[in-house]
């Protein structure tokens, strides 16, 4: 039987993998995918309260402006770590990279990390986690930041999506246990894209 943790997972790794170039239709597809997954009783994260009464998630509109291509730098000889989750959970993660990127001309870093467990897996060997947090977070967005989900590039570019970031499960259900955004992921910028906070 598998696991919560590897439930989660399999459900959110089916969104949000960066495109080569900026394609409207391609976002329109995730929210499509997202709001259809959310929707089913079977894989939604909802508390049965909210199920019965969902229609939509709420996205911010779909904006090129936060669609950037990012330069690559692999950090070598990383040391895993355990990284704090919402509950008392600690998996291991190591940090993979680093990616910079600029929105209104200005500079920003987030680092890229893989999750130990997950990468022994043949089908997510190449899987990376992107979780980081904005001047948005606690306002119009999730308090606990928002995910992206990336793949190992095979050059020194990468992809960002902001349009394709989701909130982790603990945005609408507290019986989740989900990663804590890092403090060097969080962003002075508002992302004003993706996915907003559930509840008002």
């Amino acid at each position: 039987m598998r696991t919560l943790f590897t439930l989660l997972f399999l459900v959110q790794l089916n969104f949000g993998f960066g495109q080569e170039q900026f394609d409207v239709s391609a976002v329109a597809k995730f929210q499509k995918e997202l709001n259809t997954e959310y929707a089913d009783a079977k894989t939604s994260p909802l508390t049965t309260e909210d199920l019965a009464e969902f229609k939509t998630l709420d996205f911010y509109p779909i904006d090129e402006k936060f669609f950037v291509t990012a330069a690559f730098l692999r950090t070598e000889n990383e040391q895993p770590f355990e990284m704090k989750t919402s509950t008392d959970r600690k998996p291991l993660y190591v940090k993979y990279g680093e990616l910079s990127f600029t929105i209104d001309g200005r500079d920003f870093k987030l680092n890229v990390y893989k999750n130990i467990e997950l990468s022994k897996k043949e089908e997510y060997k190449d899987y990376l986690f992107l979780p980081f947090s904005d001047l948005t977070s606690g306002t119009e967005s999730y308090i606990g930041g928002k995910y992206i989900d990336l793949r190992i590039p095979k050059g020194n570019t990468i992809v960002i999506d902001f349009n394709t970031s989701y909130n982790p499960y603990c945005a609408y259900n507290h019986k989740y246990s989900c990663p804590k955004v890092p403090l060097e992921n969080d962003l002075n910028i508002e992302i004003k894209a993706g996915v907003k906070k559930f509840h008002d």
